[in-house]
This record gives structure tokens, sequence and C-alpha cells, in this order.
């Protein structure tokens, strides 16, 4: 038998309460609440309703006022007004402001009130369908896209998770969450890569100089990543990021100059800022220098990230990093270095994760075909993703 609906009712008189339930119990699954505060922790707690039915007229907190922090707290929640004649006008002005689904007038027949409860709770049904199939839509599209960037340019795939490691890192050390849009934005903003020669990706790869025609074509990246990234749904914000990435802090030297300092995406000035440090270490610069030279480029970086990246890497990482033969190496690992074979060719990038079919295919290489000892840190605790490990990209 499927598990009942959960439907909530708030009410500060006890035998509305009662009725509202004599009519409900049978078809669902009914909470109650005698004011919006009772409401509101009902809403925060592990099981929020499908559906919450509130009256208009209550102490402390009115029914539009209850309703409009039910939609902040849980946006999936449908919204029922209960009110009478003297309360019309700020009902219709409740649903006029996306506070409420429908409203109901007192006395309300028992049968309209039934429909309209369903009406709700087919309209949740819809509301969640309709975004389960665009996460799984937007998991699967960016998990292709992924999986095409490792396949065909593992350098600039390995670039990617380099990146993605430093934007965790520096989320961490502002005291923030590192959000899915940062992860999706600062992983795919290599995607353009796969447009470039061979050569190209190998020189930024390694941070070696580029000629002008390189230079050309690397600064059409982020232009071509958005063109990419334009059909697929709810990446409004990823690719307000990749637009932003070039923007000056202080607003000098970018094409929309408009939009500066803390106005500019969070993301957009994370990705600016491990870009450059990853282009400087990839040339040969130790984290000191690296740093030293972003702070010598007055108004081009966001102060707080550059004083946090410089806290993080003034700490020398020695716990957990070691030389290993290939034998000892375990998931969860990460690849200090690239993995290269002893022809010379690159294997795996720096930076990537050790996950079980990586070390798989490593392990089943011809015997004495990859260099070894290899460099891996060990972390603590693995670190854990968002978006992007729960798809298993």
């Amino acid at each position: 038998m499927p598990e009942q609906t959960h439907i909530l009712c708030v009410d500060d008189e006890p035998r509305v309460l009662e009725g509202l339930v004599l009519n409900l119990r049978r078809y669902y699954r009914v909470s109650t609440a005698i004011n919006g505060q009772k409401g509101l922790a009902i809403i925060d707690g592990d099981d929020p309703p499908a559906v919450v039915v509130s009256d208009m007229r209550m102490p402390e907190m009115d029914g539009a006022a209850f309703l409009s922090q039910v939609k902040q707290r849980s946006p999936d929640t449908v919204r029922i007004l209960l009110t009478g004649q003297a309360d019309l006008d700020s009902a219709i002005a409740a649903v006029n402001h996306g506070q409420v689904f429908r409203f109901l007038t007192k006395p309300c027949n028992p049968q309209t009130f039934l429909s309209a409860i369903q009406a709700g709770v087919d309209q949740h049904r819809l509301i969640t369908a309709e975004r389960e199939l665009l996460e799984k839509t937007l998991r699967g599209s960016i998990k292709a896209l992924t999986e095409i960037l490792s396949l065909t340019n593992p350098l600039a795939f390995g670039r990617a998770m380099r990146l993605k490691g430093q934007a965790s890192d520096l989320v961490a050390g502002l005291g923030v969450p590192l959000t899915w849009q940062i992860e999706v934005a600062v992983m795919l903003s290599q995607i353009g890569c796969v447009t470039l020669p061979a050569a190209t990706n190998e020189k930024l790869y390694y941070g070696k100089p580029l000629n002008a025609e390189e230079t050309e074509l690397t600064q059409r990246l982020p232009a071509l990543s958005l063109q990419l990234l334009e059909s697929i749904p709810r990446l409004e914000a990823v690719r307000a990021i990749l637009q932003a990435q070039d923007q000056n802090f202080d607003g000098s030297g970018a094409a929309h100059s408009a939009v500066q300092g803390e106005s500019i995406p969070l993301g957009a000035r994370i990705l600016r800022l491990v870009l450059d440090y990853d282009t400087l270490e990839a040339a040969g610069s130790d984290p000191a220098l690296a740093i030293g030279t972003l702070q010598g480029r007055k108004g081009r970086y966001d102060p707080k990230l550059l004083e946090v990246l410089a806290r993080l890497k003034s700490k020398t990482v020695t716990q957990g990093l070691s030389e290993v033969g290939l034998a000892a190496v375990r998931p969860g690992m990460f690849l200090v270095q690239d993995v290269m074979s002893t022809t010379g060719l690159l294997l795996v990038a720096r930076g990537h994760e050790v996950t079980p079919g990586l070390l798989y295919r490593l392990r089943n290489m011809a015997p004495g075909s990859i260099r070894e000892p290899l460099v891996v840190f060990a972390p603590a605790e693995p670190k854990r993703s968002t978006l992007m490990g729960r798809s298993a990209v």
C-alpha cells in the first residue's frame, strides 16, 4: 500500500483543526499546528508536507506571512489559504505575490475543500517530477561533457580536476560550501579545449609560452564553453560564472566593467584566481613565487580570495605525501605528479583522484610500462563532491 501524502493544517482554533483533520484523515497523513511558529517547525523537520493549509487570521503571524515563510523554507510545498470575506483583499494580494496556490473562503464546502487539497497534491507531484527530470537531464549532460573531455583531451581534463581541487580548498578556506554551480563551472571551463590542437593543449597544460595564433585560440575558449552549454537547462548560474571569469575585481580592463567587486559572481572570482595560479604553477613557479606574482597584479583578483589562497599555499603539505609503487596506490589518494609511461607518454594527469576504475586500468598495463614511484597524497578524509560526485563523473 503506498504511503499517504503528508498534509499540514495550521489554525489557532482547535475545533477548526479537528474539522479539517476529520475531512482529510481518510485520504492523507495529517499534521496540525496551532500557530505559524509551530507550523514552521514541522516545515523545517525531516518530513516537510506536500501541501499546507493555513488560516488567514492568526495571532503573531497571520496566514499570508506564514505561507511566505513556507515558500522560502520549502519551495516545493504547495500552499493553500483559508480566509473569511473580510480577508479577501489580503488573500488576493497573497495569491498575486505567489505565496499561495489556492485560497478558500470560509465556510468551505467539504467537497470543495477536498478537491482543492487533491489539486495541491497533484501540483506537488508535478513540481517534484519536473525537478527530478531536470536534475537527471542536467547530471547526464554534465557527465557526458566531462567524459568527452576526459577521453578526447586528457590534458584539459587533468587541468580541470586540478582547478576543481583548488576551488574546493579555496571555498573551504572561506568557510562557505562549494556549490554545484561553482564546481560545474570550474570543471566545464576547460570544455572548449577540445577544439585546440594537441600542441597548444600541451603548452597550456605545462604553462609554456603561446605564440600569437595560439593566444588568439585560447582567448576564444570561454565563448566556446558558453556556446556548448547554452542549450542545457538550469545552467544559468554556471554560464554567468563562465561569462564573468575574465572580469578584473576593480572593473578595469574588462569588456563588462560595469560589473565589478563583489557584484561579480563568487564562482567567477574563484575561477579567475585558480586558473591564473595553476598557469604559474604549471610553468614551474613554486607556491611562494606564484602567490607573489598574483599579488603584484593590482586590482585583478578579489583580495579576500587571494589572502585565503596565500594562507593555504603557505602551509607546506608533508603529511600524507609520499612516493609509492603502483601496488601501494589506493582509491581515494590524489596523484601529485603526472603518471608517465616509461616511453614518456602521459597516462594520467596530476591532480586526478584515484578511483577503482583508474587503478584497475593502470594495474592492467604491461609490467614495467609505468614510471615508478608515483607521488601521491592520501588525505585524512576522502574529499566529497557535490553534483559531480553524485553523478559519478
